[in-house]
C-alpha cells in the first residue's frame, strides 16, 4: 500500500497541481479568485507532496521533517486567508486591504517566514507540541468566517446570488478540510513522532487524509469559479428552499384549521348565549 501511495502522489497529485497552478493565473483574474493566497497554497502543497516522498521513502532525519510540517503548516494558514478574504468580501466590503495586490503580497510575505521560524524552533527544539498549536490556531477563526458571512448575507445586496453560493460553499469546503482532514493528520503525524504506532497503519492513514485534503484543495478552486459548480450549488439552494417551503405550507395549513376550529366555538358560544337571552326575555 506504500508503493500505491507513493505512485498516486506521483503519477496524480504532483501532475493535477501543476495543472492547476497553470490554470490559476489563466482564468483566475477573470473569476474574481484570490489568486495571490490561491497560488501560495499550491506551492505550499507542491513542497509537501515532494517532501512527502523523500520523508517516508529515502530520509527520515530531522530536515526533511522540518520541510514537510514547514508545509503543511503554510498551507493551513493560506486556506485560512482564504477564508477571511471570502468573508471580507460579504461583511466587509470597505475593507479591501485581504482582497488588493499590496495586501495580499504583504501577507504572503509575512506567513512564509512566520512558518519558517516556527516551525524550525518545534523541529530542531524536538518541542513537537508546538506543531499541534500552531495547526490548531486557524479553527476559532474558520468558524467566525462561516458563522459572519451566513449572519451578513442577507444584508449583502449588491453581490449576486450566484456568487454568494459559491462564496459559502467555498468557505463551507474549507471548514470541512481543516477540522476532518488538516487537523487530525497534523495530530496523528505529531503523536507519531512521540508515540512511534505501527507504521504501517498510520503512515497509511496520515498520508491517504493529506492525499484527500490536496484533493479538496483542488475542487475549491472550482468552487471559487463560475462555471457547472453553479449548478450544483444551485440544485443544492432549491431542494433546501422547497423543504422550508413545505415546512410553511403544513404551519399555514394547521394554523387555518386552528382558526377554523375557534371560528366554529365562537358560533356554538354565541349561539347557546343567544337562547339564553331568548329564554330571560320569556321570563320577564
Amino acid at each position: 500500500m506504500w508503493v500505491v501511495l507513493i505512485w498516486i502522489n506521483i503519477c496524480f497529485f504532483l501532475p493535477v497541481t501543476i495543472l492547476v497552478f497553470c490554470c490559476v493565473f489563466c482564468v483566475g483574474r477573470r473569476y474574481q479568485v484570490p489568486v495571490i493566497y490561491y497560488t501560495n497554497l499550491i506551492i505550499s502543497i507542491l513542497i509537501h507532496h515532494s517532501t512527502m516522498f523523500f520523508w517516508w521513502g529515502i530520509v527520515h532525519g530531522t530536515i526533511a521533517c522540518f520541510f514537510y510540517y514547514f508545509a503543511v503548516t503554510a498551507s493551513l494558514y493560506f486556506r485560512l486567508f482564504i477564508a477571511l478574504e471570502r468573508y471580507c468580501f460579504i461583511a466587509c466590503p470597505l475593507l479591501d486591504c485581504l482582497r488588493q495586490t499590496e495586501g495580499s503580497l504583504l501577507v504572503c510575505v509575512l506567513v512564509w517566514p512566520f512558518c519558517i521560524v516556527s516551525v524550525a524552533l518545534a523541529v530542531f527544539l524536538y518541542e513537537y507540541v508546538r506543531l499541534i498549536i500552531y495547526a490548531a490556531l486557524p479553527a476559532p477563526l474558520f468558524i467566525f468566517c462561516i458563522a459572519g458571512t451566513l449572519k451578513a448575507l442577507p444584508a449583502a445586496t449588491s453581490v449576486p446570488t450566484e456568487e454568494k453560493r459559491r462564496i459559502v460553499g467555498t468557505l463551507v469546503l474549507l471548514l470541512l478540510n481543516y477540522f476532518l482532514i488538516n487537523l487530525p493528520a497534523v495530530t496523528l503525524l505529531t503523536l507519531n513522532l512521540y508515540l512511534r504506532f505501527p507504521e504501517t497503519l498510520i503512515d497509511f492513514i496520515i498520508i491517504s487524509l493529506f492525499l484527500f485534503s490536496s484533493l479538496l484543495d483542488f475542487i475549491l478552486f472550482a468552487f471559487m469559479c463560475k462555471g457547472p459548480i453553479d449548478r450544483l450549488l444551485a440544485r443544492l439552494c432549491c431542494c433546501s428552499m422547497e423543504r422550508n417551503n413545505t415546512g410553511d405550507v403544513t404551519d399555514v395549513s394547521t394554523d387555518r384549521s386552528d382558526h377554523v376550529v375557534r371560528d366554529e366555538g365562537k358560533e356554538e358560544t354565541g349561539s347557546h348565549d343567544g337562547e339564553d337571552e331568548e329564554e330571560l326575555e320569556s321570563v320577564r
